[in-house]
């Protein structure tokens, strides 16, 4: 029994076939073809046969929501800096 394919099963696939792309792996062309055939699927069967050519992506390949140690170092120190600046100014115009 085929099971039926949600539209977030078909977005997921699509956003592999992003990052295949962006790897190299497939063309415009390929990606476009591919992307089409995903959008129109019906089942998880289909939207797998549409990767299965393609190595599996490890947990790290996908964007991950957690800013990195490096940025929030960036961000607390542009936040100081402006705090400081906002009382450098305080002080001058008093």
């Amino acid at each position: 029994m085929d099971i039926r394919a949600s539209d977030d099963d078909r977005q997921r696939t699509v956003a592999a076939l992003e990052r295949h792309a962006g790897a190299g792996r497939l063309t415009l062309d390929e990606f476009a073809e591919r992307a089409q055939v995903a959008h129109n699927a019906r089942t998880l069967d289909e939207l797998a046969a549409i990767t299965g050519d393609l190595p599996a992506e490890t947990a790290g390949a996908a964007v991950t929501a957690e800013p990195s140690r490096e940025l929030l170092i960036l961000f607390a120190v542009a936040a100081a800096t402006l705090i400081l600046l906002g009382v450098f100014i305080a002080m001058i115009r008093a």
